[in-house]
Order: C-alpha cells, then structure tokens, then sequence
C-alpha cells in the first residue's frame, strides 16, 4: 500500500549515536527521505544489518529492523524476503561486514538475485573497532593491524559484484543530496537485488580516504556521473571524458579538443556488462570517481527472481533447492 508520508515518519526516538561529521548522518536523512518518496507503509519495510558502524541502522528508522550478526545480514534478509515476497528489505552494512566475513553471503545473494537492496557503507576502515585497516583499504594504510601500512590490494567492490552476477550496481556519494536518493529510487525500484556502494568519509580513522570526491569541489572536479545514453564527461568545465580503446576494452581519460573532439567520447550504456566492468576498473588515484548506475541487467536477460516464486514452494526443503538449481 502506497501513503503519504514524510521522512520524520521514518525518524525513530532513539539518539543517533555516530561521531560528529561521520557521513552516515547524511546517509541515514537521505535512506529516510527516499523511503517517504516511495510511500510504502512502515509496517511493509524491513532493514537487516548486521556489525559495525553501518548497522546501526535498524534502530534509527522507524521500519522493522533486525540487527544480526557479523556478516551475516545478506543471508538473514533472503530469509525474510522469501517468508514474506511483499516486504521491502533494506540490507545495511559496511565494506568490513559485506566484503570480509560477509564475503560468502554477498556472493551468493547477488548471485541468487532475490529483490532486496543492498547498501555497502565504504569507508575503507574498520570504525567501530576503532580504526584497523579493512577489505577495502588503500595499500600503504597505518593502523593498528598494519602499523607499517597495509601490503593488500583493496577490494574493489562494484567489480566484486558485477563478477558476482549482481543485475544492478550502483556508486554514489554519503553527502550529495543532489545524486544519492535518485540512485537509491533505481536501486529500489529494480526487481532483483541491488547493490549500492556509498563511498562514507570515515571523520576519525580514515578521513578524505575518498579523496577525489572527499568534499564538493574536489567531487565538482573529479566524479563523473553516469547518465544512461549520455557523453561520459568529467569536471566542472566538462573538457574531458572516456574514450574506450578497442585494443584492450579499457577506459582512458582524454581532453575534449582538436584531437579528441566530443563526439569520439564514450556514451554509457547502463545494459553492457563488459563496459561496466572497465568502468568499475578505474579506481586509481589518478582515476575519476565513476558515480551513479554502473550495470542494470536488461530485460532480455532476466532471470525467474526467488520473491516472486510461490512462497509456498519455496519454503520446503525440495522447492528451495528447485528455485537454487542453475538453470538448464
């Protein structure tokens, strides 16, 4: 049932408890503004988290919520999702509870495609142990468990999940108000599961980990939003953008200019999983933030999603395995 609210219906009586700056603040006021937009009644949602910062969530929407355990929200929230199809789950956690414990879980969620969300909160830290270095740290991060920086490649998340089979993968931003709900209203509004990497500044152990996009004029410079069909531009002034080599299928930045007029700049097209893949690939610190929807998986290509099988079947032993089976 579709109502009108507003986002202090989704606001609850407990104190928000995050350090001062952190940008889950900014996140939690936009998940509760989009919630209102989409006007689903508050007794048909559900968050699911499970540890760390990010899973605090549950207690500060005025939804269902369920907090679990470390990693394993992903798993909790399919549960949930095929005991009651007509739920919207929320799934909310951080690059440390999805891509570490929660590895195995995220994969086959993607994989198995149910129609819930998945907010990853990465800030590329540990935060509410305070501050070892996690999944997606840089190389070269000093903290407590790398007091001589960290010698691992961080993983790479959105390629993590396109790898995964994921049918929707999306980037954006904890503090643009501007480019944050209008992703989590797609992310919504896909029927699958969805996974939305929101890069979150970490004020205390890692700040400006994100440093291309770590405030708006660096992002002004720096990002470039995806737009369906669209030039991929970046910057400000627009004067440059991505141009695809052929030879081996990746992304280059290149100034707009007699060599490289306009028109040789890339669209993006959201439906190719190969060229969301090189997008996904340019996470250098040279490289532009790559922001808004990366891959949807066009209709031609859609697979029977486990929430809209019978719920009946599906909670038995032999009909939960029919709907895992691999197809053919």
């Amino acid at each position: 049932m579709t109502v009108s609210l507003s986002p202090k219906d989704f606001a609850t009586d407990q104190e928000v408890r995050w350090c001062p700056g952190c940008g889950d603040y900014a996140i939690l006021n936009g998940v509760r503004a989009v919630l209102a937009d989409i006007g689903k009644s508050p007794e048909d949602v559900v968050f699911v988290s499970g540890i760390g910062c990010a899973a605090r969530f549950p207690y500060y929407v005025a939804t269902y919520g369920i907090h679990t355990i470390h990693g394993r929200a992903p798993a909790v929230a399919t549960g949930v999702k095929l005991a009651n199809p007509d739920l919207d789950v929320w799934v909310v956690g951080g690059d440390g509870d999805f891509l570490s414990i929660g590895g195995n879980h995220l994969l086959h969620t993607l994989r198995r495609d149910i129609d819930i969300n998945l907010l990853l909160l990465n800030n590329a830290i540990y935060g509410l142990t305070k501050g070892q270095y996690s999944p997606t740290s840089n190389i070269g991060t000093r903290s407590p468990s790398s007091p001589d920086g960290s010698i691992e490649r961080p993983v790479n998340a959105a390629m993590f999940a396109l790898g995964a089979g994921a049918s929707f993968v999306a980037r954006t931003v904890d503090f643009m108000k501007d480019h944050l709900p209008d992703v989590l209203v797609r992310a919504h509004a896909h029927k699958g599961t969805s996974l939305v990497e929101i890069l979150q500044n970490c004020i205390i152990y890692n700040d400006r980990a994100f440093e291309n996009v770590a405030d708006k004029a660096s992002a002004a410079q720096n990002a470039l939003r995806l737009v369906h069909g669209e030039p991929m531009l970046i910057g400000v002034e627009q004067n440059k953008g991505l141009v695809l080599d052929e030879a081996d299928g990746r992304f280059r930045v290149a100034e707009i200019g007699d060599v490289c007029p306009v028109e040789a700049i890339a669209r993006h097209d959201e439906t190719n999983l190969v060229r969301a893949m090189a997008l996904a690939a340019l996470d250098g610190p040279d490289d532009p933030a790559i922001l808004g929807v990366l891959y949807v998986r066009p209709p031609d290509h859609e697979k029977p999603a486990l929430s809209v099988m019978d719920r009946t079947e599906a909670m038995t032993l032999d009909g939960l395995a029919a709907l895992l089976a691999p197809a053919g």
